[in-house]
């Protein structure tokens, strides 16, 4: 089980009792997912095989849940267990972005690896030229939220300054770097994006 998920009862009788900390979450679970299901209580009891006045005393409280009563309705709604039982906590929400250092640029990933599009922090420091532009599928979206950042757009130079935010189709050789001392910016790209502005020479940024 993974962690922060309740660990089942030893005794199936004992259920989720009110010490365990879960129950109005397990119930609260309970009545969404059926709503959300579009289910009624009847719809609803005739998949799991128990009674509707079984799961309204479930879900107001009014019964004590056990895993009698957990495994059908989990069954039922097409949710696993662990995910019915699981405690919340912060490690799910917050991320705690590490600083990854290289050749004149650090970067903060702020989004989780497994995502769609990738959110990232970058601080550009002066350099002697602009890195090789790039090309890569889809669209790039940055916000300068200090400095200026050029930007290099095929055969076009674009300047985006501090509170403003520039978004190019990403098959245009593009590159970009700070103007006039530092700029932090945040990106938002896909993975092709990822590949082309944090991985050098087949390494993440940071790496050596």
């Amino acid at each position: 089980m993974e962690q922060g998920a309740l660990q089942y009862p030893q005794r199936l009788e004992d259920g989720v009792t009110e010490g365990s900390g879960i129950e109005a979450l397990v119930r609260t679970r309970l009545r969404s997912l059926r709503r959300t299901a579009g289910l009624s209580l009847e719809e609803l009891a005739g998949r799991a095989h128990l009674s509707p006045s079984t799961i309204s005393r479930v879900e107001t409280g009014k019964r004590s849940i056990s895993l009698d009563v957990l495994v059908p309705l989990a069954a039922a709604l097409q949710v696993d267990m662990d995910t019915l039982l699981a405690r919340p906590g912060d490690d799910d929400v917050v991320i705690r972005p590490v600083a990854n250092r290289s050749a004149g640029r650090t970067t903060w990933t702020l989004s989780r690896p497994t995502g769609v599009m990738q959110a990232v922090k970058m601080r550009l420091e002066p350099t002697t030229g602009m890195g090789e532009p790039r090309v890569h599928p889809g669209y790039d979206w940055f916000f300068v939220l200090e400095g200026r950042v050029r930007l290099r757009l095929g055969e076009r130079d674009v300047v985006v300054d501090s509170g403003d935010a520039a978004e190019f189709a990403t098959m245009t050789p593009h590159a970009f770097e700070a103007v006039d001392g530092p700029a932090e910016l945040i990106m938002f790209f896909d993975r092709d994006g990822q590949r082309a502005h944090l991985w050098r020479d087949g390494a993440p940024v940071g790496e050596a």
